[in-house]
């Protein structure tokens, strides 16, 4: 199944699911799990017929006649919706905030009668309510505010000032902090970002205890001056202000996080009830959800820079992660296991390793030092002070690094010594605080000050990279696909900013783990599934056993497993090096595709082995049993993972071998159905399991697998990606300086922007190969500059050109030495700009190519617009290039552009091409192959190479068989050579000879022809020398067989230019042998490809997936390269975005990077992620490129679009900025004739319920519309009717249901039918993106709620795929209503909603889109198959066929014949 598929169907569940845990309070894991019943979504006749509706068309959803005045507003409405759809205090349910949201709410009526004076606590807290919504459902939810952003700054002080005016209940409690933390996450906003950031700044410091004050500011020296400047400021206002003064400690920035802080404290001490009479605890789950939620807060602070400075000293100061572990809820196994791992994560990042003031990331050894200069100042303290801990003051640093040790010291004293100490000698906890009265607390803060925090990047080494059932099945980490949004996940977020690059790779390692999990967890419930593990029963009952009912494509049943190898560990570990088993089973009970699957396995591929029991043998009490997940109540109970090393067949023999050992005439098919597959465990499990077993007296794992289960290939990459982030986390990651800020996302975004970069690494001065198609094109590129041509062709300037960009003017100082002056200022800019905008342009006159067909330079044809070339400057500059491409607007050839002139401005320099997939790669490369870069150069790494449309290899193997055919044919040219010149040597033996023979016989002679032509002109002139070049050319012979002539005798200069371009064609020869020569003398074919990668190609191109697995084998053999180009980067996943900058090694620790260039675009679809929590809650699906978007990085946004018609364009061009069509859109006579049978090029066609169904769900999220599906074929129909070629017409539908559906709808009544045939495509939208038709069919297939097509770029990739014909088939009345879809729909509905026909025509047709034509309406589907059945009839008696055949003909067409399709036994 698609990826994209299947997340297309899973995004619906925000918005179409509501738990009915949401109206009990009940917590969202369990509704997670499946085990309450999912009620059915809302429907839009729930929509139209709800109390809110009635409501909102009274006040705010109005229709307005001209001149009418909108209603009132009435703060009594806002008042009642609160209390009664709200909740009033209390949790609503969902169902009740999706409608009010979807009525437009907080656009039309909350924020447009906003008054900070007046609105009440039920305004307020209703705009909090509706922006946590939009955040939930994925819609922007700032935007509204930005209409009266002036008015921002009074509701953020509204909200701020009801923390302390106003009693909250629990429920208004967690929606308030849920807002806040909303707002700490859009940072990215200036308008927010004023509003939130002033409450994590350097007053939040009056908060903290005395002592630790001081502690910090001697640490700090530069804060201890702001600190002093701040009381001043405050000494001089109070002094000034007299009786008006406001003391700090009255401002928001002093005491409102401190009072979170102490609420949070007081909930968590409230939120376990321990019954008096029984002891029984009962956790409150508003309570929980509180707790959890201020601990995503504060963890959300404590990991991006500008908001932990401050709050993690003050976090701290109050013992926080201190009191959530001694918390009752921390301590409940069940209920409060998702606070304690909320709790770890923050604990993880309050104890994170950096410089909170300087963003350094420390080191392992800078922790060390750290500590234990901690432990000496505890030292000398007790030496001093506590003669009760004189022995933990003599005894050694390292002694005192484990936790026990220090509980043995401390419980030395009474607890009035524990409160001095920890109080007022350490300073650890306020005297005033209330857990100051408690010994566990003050014991606790002192060890966990003290103790030596274990090291992350040893944590990660010591994590397994496979799955267990553990994490499998932990519904806190890894969430079903139905989340809602409205709880918290232990997981890492990914959002603007990161603390260091450590940071960064430790959140992607985590989540790309986590997703990896996700979906082996999908092909694990399958398996369970279809296996049905039982107990067999034999007469004898101690020969029972284990057996199976049934049976899996993808999982065995194994009949030996066996540890063959456990490796010494390495120096400094405590993991074996090596753990190797022997698995063994039997493919005989397998059809013979499945078994041939099976024989496929080969190396590196990961499987996974099951340890099953009958769940009739589980012996579990029911409490137990409540915390097993459903795949564990089938049996399972333990997950391990392993790579595959090698595969032998049942006589012993090596299969699928790819190290050489088994020669290739050695090979023969497997022998017998038993296998033996060697595999490699998990080094890190495999010692947790062993030390569980030893210690701990649990079951030893590996003696109870019994399946072995394996996955698709293209599914099973995640341990090689995942290697490859833990191996750069254990790398000092030298991500480029010039990118290191910006990439962790501080400082200037624009730094990295080519003007700023250091003036020395510009290109000032650019040769523009051939990127200009004459001088015209020139001045229109820069036509907002001042072009002056200058050399020797001045006058008359043809391409290539070589521009010069003047260098920017340095600001000028005054004589004084002062700042200048704003005036002064102005007018230096005025003149900096007129400089700036002055070219020097000069027309190169390329040399002459060669005297062959072959030696001419293939050039561009592509009139590059204005933003294009500004795109291709940026490009070939270094620095950070951000090109957003809108549909049909060239990124592709703005792509290729860059690498070719960065290939002629830069020839020694190597270029990387990364894509998200195989089939824009190949597109990119195809286009590549087409320019004038020698194919010599070109390296296209993956599998997909096999794809590529070419007769030429450009796999590595391709091309070192490639030089190596090369080699022969230019050494079988230098003995022709050889001969014309009458040398008699051996000169083409070899590329050495050949090279000698080059110097001292090809290169001599053309030094004396070039000294002898040049004297002739000298002496006797250029007319009388005009014969000479000809006759004194000393290669004539050679040239014999090119076109003749070469020297035409009439002009000296004319005749020397091409004696030139011979001897360049000569001399290319030579050089192709020199490249040669490293081929030749490498025996190994392994060698020659090293030598390919690391030296020969200049351009080399993969996916983003290979480079992540392959880093290492490139760095092994020192890959490099100064260019990173990456097509469809808003479609890539981050990490995958950052691996391909760090494929090569450092040199004298830095990167030798120096241009990326991301090229994409953040309005489309973003990278596939499938689980939706992971999407939802952690921004998994957030791109290097869209964040760098959010952050404010300079974008060059192409705006001239040439794919579509002008008027389709419409539908989607408002999403950009200023984007228009390119001239010949208007001219080009596809886009000026009309669409056949059709009388508009687009419209939407309402499709009611047929009979009686709209949407329909066969399995869960699996969304089928066979109204729909039966009109998009009969569309289909008569399109190929009207004489549409099959290949132009796609079909796009935005659910996979109803692409299957769709499918087995035209196989019932299209494929086997020649006059119909299958359309080009059948897809979803998300699977569509980044190709084309001409003519599009797009199926919506909602009828109750909008779902996941309401994310207006699913909408902009469907409306984007047509060029010259787009029909939309949906509900009217659903689809016209959604706000984020307004803009769209409204053009969509000015037309007729019934299809338009002109049925009288045939394509193509004569006649123009302008031109009118009164259509005949389609009234619905039956009408449609009438029309369809009558040009069939036609068709068929114009062919000369008989009654009956014609009935034939018609029935096969059959309108509702298509009807088996409806679940095409595809409904899983």
């Amino acid at each position: 199944m698609a990826g994209e598929d299947l997340v297309s169907d899973q995004q619906a569940t925000a918005m179409d699911s509501e738990p009915e845990a949401a109206s009990k309070g009940t917590k969202a894991p369990k509704e997670d799990q499946g085990k309450k019943k999912r009620k059915g979504p809302i429907t839009l006749a729930d929509i139209e017929k709800d109390a809110i509706m009635k409501v909102a068309r009274e006040h705010w959803l109005k229709p307005l006649e001209e001149g009418e005045a909108s209603p009132k507003f009435s703060a009594d409405v806002v008042q009642k919706m609160y209390k009664k759809e709200l909740g009033g205090g209390q949790e609503p349910p969902l169902q009740r905030v999706v409608v009010l949201e979807i009525s437009q709410y907080l656009e039309n009526y909350l924020w447009p009668h906003f008054d900070a004076e007046t609105s009440s606590f039920e305004h307020v807290m209703s705009i909090l309510a509706m922006v946590n919504e939009k955040f939930r459902e994925g819609v922007p939810p700032w935007a509204g505010f930005h209409a009266k952003e002036e008015l921002f700054s009074g509701l953020m002080s509204k909200i701020i000032a009801l923390k302390k005016e106003h009693a909250f209940t629990l429920h208004e409690k967690v929606v308030y902090l849920h807002f806040i933390i909303h707002c700490f996450q859009s940072l990215e906003d200036a308008m927010v970002r004023s509003q939130v950031l002033p409450l994590v700044s350097l007053p939040l410091w009056r908060n903290i205890s005395a002592g630790r004050l001081q502690l910090e500011l001697k640490h700090n020296p530069s804060l201890e001056k702001h600190w002093r400047y701040l009381l001043k400021k405050e000494a001089k206002a109070k002094k000034s202000a007299g009786d008006a003064f406001v003391p700090q400690e009255s401002k928001p920035e002093v005491w409102f996080l401190p009072l979170l802080c102490d609420e949070f404290v007081d909930t968590l001490e409230k939120a376990v009830v321990v019954d008096e009479v029984t002891g029984v605890e009962t956790v409150e789950p508003k309570a929980s959800l509180y707790c959890e939620r201020f601990l995503e807060f504060v963890s959300d602070l404590l990991s991006q820079l500008p908001t932990r400075r401050f709050v993690r000293t003050l976090l701290e100061d109050r013992a926080l992660a201190v009191k959530c572990n001694l918390s009752p809820l921390f301590q409940n196994p069940k209920e409060g296991r998702l606070f304690a791992q909320l709790t770890d994560l923050f604990r993880f990042y309050q104890g994170f390793q950096i410089n909170d003031h300087t963003g350094s990331h420390l080191s392992d050894e800078e922790m060390s030092l750290l500590h234990a200069e901690r432990i000496q100042q505890l030292q000398r303290l007790c030496f001093k002070h506590v003669p009760q801990l004189m022995e933990l003051a003599l005894s050694t640093v390292g002694s005192l690094e484990k936790r026990q040790t220090l509980e043995k010291y401390l419980a030395a004293l009474d607890p009035q010594e524990l409160f001095t100490l920890a109080t007022r000698q350490l300073r650890l906890l306020s005297a005033e605080d209330p857990w100051a009265q408690r010994e566990d607390c003050l014991r606790e803060v002192v060890i966990s000050t003290f103790e030596k925090r274990p090291s992350q990047r040893q944590a990660i080494n010591e994590l397994p990279l496979y799955p267990t059932e553990t994490v499998l099945f932990d519904e806190n980490m890894v969430p079903s696909i139905n989340y809602t949004g409205q709880t918290v996940l232990a997981l890492p977020k990914l959002n603007l900013q990161f603390l260091t690059p450590h940071d960064y790779l430790l959140r992607n390692f985590n989540l790309f783990r986590l997703e990896a999990t996700y979906e082996i967890r999908e092909d694990l419930r399958n398996v369970l599934k279809r296996l049905k593990c039982v107990m067999i029963e034999e007469e004898e009952e101690e020969h029972d056993h284990i057996g199976f009912k049934g049976w899996a494509r993808m999982a065995l049943p194994t009949t030996g497993f066996n540890v063959t190898e456990v490796g010494k560990p390495k120096v400094g570990e405590l993991k074996p090096a090596q753990v190797l088993a022997d698995i063994t089973i039997d493919t005989r009970t397998l059809p013979g595709e499945a078994r041939f699957e099976w024989d496929q396995l080969k190396q590196h591929d990961v499987v996974f082995l099951l340890a099953m029991v009958p769940p009739s043998t589980l012996q579990v009490d029911e409490d137990e049993l409540e915390l097993y997940s459903e795949e564990q109540k089938q049996g399972l109970k333990y997950v391990r993972g392993g790579e595959v090393m090698e595969v032998r067949d049942e006589a012993g023999k090596l299969m699928n071998d790819f190290t050489g050992r088994v020669k290739q005439e050695d090979w023969a098919p497997p022998a017998g159905n038993v296998r033996t597959i060697t595999v490699a465990l998990d080094t890190a499990q495999y010692q947790m399991d062993a030390t569980a077993t030893v210690e701990g007296g649990q079951e030893d794992v590996y003696k109870t697998f019994n399946v072995l289960m394996r996955r698709k290939p293209k599914e099973n990459n995640f341990k090689a990606i995942l290697e490859c982030i833990r191996d750069l986390m254990n790398e000092e990651c030298a991500i480029p300086e010039w990118l290191h800020d910006i990439f962790l996302g501080y400082g200037d975004p624009a730094a990295a922007h080519f003007t700023n970069m250091p003036e020395k690494d510009q290109l000032s001065t650019v040769t523009f190969k051939d990127t200009f198609l004459d001088k015209a094109h020139l001045e229109e590129a820069f036509a907002d500059h001042t072009i002056e041509y200058v050399g020797a062709s001045k006058d008359d300037p043809k391409p290539p050109f070589k521009v010069t960009f003047p260098a920017k003017a340095a600001p000028k100082e005054e004589e004084d030495g002062k700042k200048r002056k704003k005036k002064g200022q102005a007018e230096e800019a005025e003149a900096t700009e007129e400089e700036v905008k002055v070219l020097k342009v000069e027309s190169v006159t390329p040399p002459d190519p060669g005297p062959y067909s072959q030696d001419q330079a293939r050039l561009n044809t592509v009139r590059f617009t204005d933003t294009q070339v500004a795109a291709i400057r940026a490009g070939v500059n270094p620095g950070l290039t951000m090109v957003v491409g809108p549909p049909g607007t060239g990124k592709t050839d703005v792509a290729v552009q860059i690498m070719h002139e960065l290939y002629h401005n830069r020839p020694n320099e190597r270029t990387l091409l990364i894509t998200h997939s195989n089939h824009a790669l190949n597109d990119l490369f195809s286009k590549i192959m087409e320019r004038d870069i020698p194919a010599r150069y070109l390296l296209r790494l993956g599998m997909g190479e096999q794809e590529l449309d070419t007769d030429i290899d450009f796999s590595r193997a391709g091309r070192v068989n490639a030089m190596l055919a090369r080699r022969i044919e230019l050494l079988a040219e230098v003995e022709k050579l050889a001969r014309t010149l009458g040398v008699v040597d051996d000169v083409g033996y070899t590329c050495e000879t050949a090279s000698h023979f080059y110097l001292l016989h090809v290169f001599s002679r053309w030094e004396e022809f070039v000294h002898a032509v040049g004297h002739k002109r000298k002496k006797d002139g250029d007319e009388v020398a005009a014969g000479a070049v000809k006759e004194l050319f000393p290669f004539s012979e050679y040239f014999a067989n090119a076109p003749q002539p070469i020297f035409k005798g009439a002009n000296v200069v004319d005749d020397t230019r091409a004696a030139r371009g011979c001897f360049r064609h000569m001399r290319i020869m030579f050089q192709e042998l020199e490249e040669c020569r490293g081929f030749e003398l490498m025996r190994n074919q392994g060698d020659r490809s090293n030598l390919l990668l690391t030296r020969q190609a200049k351009i080399v191109a993969m996916t983003c997936t290979h480079a992540a697995m392959k880093r290492s084998e490139f760095l092994k053999v020192g890959f490099k390269y100064d260019n990173l180009i990456m097509e469809e980067s808003a479609q890539i996943l981050e990490i995958e975005t950052f691996i391909p900058m760090l494929l090569q090694k450092t040199e004298d620790g830095r990167s030798r990077l120096k241009r990326v260039c991301l090229i994409g675009d953040h309005h489309q679809l973003p990278p596939v992620v499938k689980n939706m929590a992971f999407q939802k809650y952690s921004h998994m699906d957030q791109s290097l490129f869209t964040r760098f978007v959010r952050l404010g990085t300079p974008t060059i946004q192409l705006n001239r679009q040439g794919r579509a018609r002008s008027s389709l364009a419409t539908l989607y061009n408002w999403r950009y900025r200023d984007l228009k069509d390119l001239p010949r859109v208007q001219t080009i006579p596809a886009f000026k004739a009309a669409n056949a049978g059709f009388a508009h090029e687009f419209q939407f066609v309402d499709v009611p319920d047929w009979d009686g169904v709209g949407e329909s769900e066969p399995s869960p999220y699996f969304f089928q519309n066979l109204g729909e599906a039966e009109y998009v074929v009969t569309v289909f129909q008569y399109m190929r009717l009207m004489g549409y070629p099959a290949k132009k017409i796609s079909i796009i539908t935005t659910y996979r249901g109803q692409k299957h559906l769709i499918r087995d709808v035209i196989k019932a009544r299209c494929e086997n039918n020649p006059l119909f045939g299958r359309p080009a495509k059948i897809a979803t939208v998300d699977k569509f993106q980044g190709q084309q038709n001409d003519y599009i069919l797009l199926s919506l297939v909602r009828t109750r709620t909008v779902g996941h097509f309401r994310d207006v770029r699913r909408l902009v990739v469907a409306m984007s795929r047509a060029r010259l014909g787009l029909y939309v088939f949906g509900r009217r009345a659903l689809f016209e209503n959604c706000y984020e879809l307004t803009p769209t729909f409204r053009t969509l509905l000015a037309r007729p909603d019934k299809l338009a026909l002109v049925p009288t025509e045939q394509h193509p047709t004569k006649r123009q889109v302008v031109d009118k034509v009164k259509p005949y309406l389609a009234d619905g589907l039956d009408t449609m198959n009438v029309v369809v059945n009558q040009l069939v009839q036609k068709w068929a008696q114009s062919q000369g066929k008989t009654a009956g055949e014609v009935q034939a003909q018609v029935a096969q067409a059959g309108g509702r014949g298509g009807r088996g399709g409806r679940g095409g036994g595809r409904n899983g």
